[in-house]
């Protein structure tokens, strides 16, 4: 009984240093109002923090940015990466190739990323308006990351893109792991190519979508790194996140307990929305079957 103990205890170290401590610290902050500069007048404000957070109008438009973030983000992520897993999957030409280059979006570094989207949706200059204006959609250049309304949607397709080969991966090595017989016995029941994607690949893809999906929802959700560089949450409100609200109270206006509190809330949301998840990912499969 104690071997086993001891053979797991540099593991349990571990998890209790990197992931149980900062939980905790985190947890016992969101109880406090700690002044950085005079450590002797930080205090125990019991609920006051979350209170705050209730008449907070700024966590409103900060959450509602989050879901649209998340859900845009994911979804199309999800369908890109589907399609090009099944393109990926077919012989052709130069597909060793094609594979290697369809990785560049995910090995790019996230600050890369931004800057080079920055560029090409800049509203004097970016390429993305200069092709939109040349083909006739645009009359004139459009400052995407400077207006309301398109800032948050500027920001979700430079993530798509960027995110789109992970799908894309994890799907194509689970269709490989299909056996052709499955096909060919679909195709000789006269099923057609929709059918049998539905009624024989869906279901064997479900398992990876369901891990694929549920890490990229839990990534996309606390990712702030484009959004920080890009738009910095602005104009105005418009694209600021959950966790970015959390890095400007804590380390610009220096509350680290409103921040601490941000966080904990968007880790209670988060993890009812990945039970629901899992739940109703659960429902479908059995209906699928």
């Amino acid at each position: 009984m104690i071997l086993p103990l001891l053979l797991l205890s540099p593991a349990l170290v571990l998890l209790l240093g990197i992931v149980a401590y900062p939980i905790g610290r985190a947890i016992w902050l969101s109880f406090h109002r700690l002044e950085i500069f005079r450590p002797d007048l930080s205090q125990y404000v019991a609920l006051d923090n979350y209170r705050g957070l209730l008449q907070d109008p700024v966590i409103r438009i900060a959450l509602q940015n989050s879901v649209v973030w998340v859900v845009g983000v994911v979804l199309f992520q999800f369908l890109g990466g589907m399609v090009g897993a099944l393109i990926l999957n077919r012989r052709f030409p130069g597909r060793a190739i094609v594979r290697g280059l369809a990785l560049i979006p995910w090995a790019t570094p996230s600050v890369l990323v931004a800057l080079m989207w920055t560029w090409m949706l800049d509203g004097n200059y970016g390429l993305i308006n200069d092709l939109l204006v040349k083909a006739g959609v645009l009359s004139r250049f459009q400052p995407w990351l400077a207006q309301p309304w398109s800032a948050l949607p500027a920001v979700i397709l430079a993530d798509v893109w960027q995110g789109i080969p992970f799908f894309a991966v994890m799907l194509l090595a689970a269709l490989q792991a299909i056996p052709e017989d499955l096909f060919e016995a679909a195709r000789i029941d006269g099923a057609s190519a929709w059918r049998v994607f539905l009624h024989v690949t869906l279901p064997l893809l479900l398992p990876t979508i369901l891990i694929t999906t549920m890490l990229r929802m839990i990534w996309t959700a606390n990712y702030m790194d484009l959004i920080m560089i890009m738009t910095g949450g602005g104009p105005g409100y418009s694209s600021l996140t959950v966790p970015l609200h959390a890095y400007y109270m804590a380390y610009k206006r220096l509350d680290f307990g409103y921040g601490s509190t941000i966080a904990i809330v968007q880790v209670a949301i988060l993890a009812g929305a990945i039970v629901f998840y899992l739940r109703q990912l659960r429902k479908n499969e059995v209906m699928l079957q």
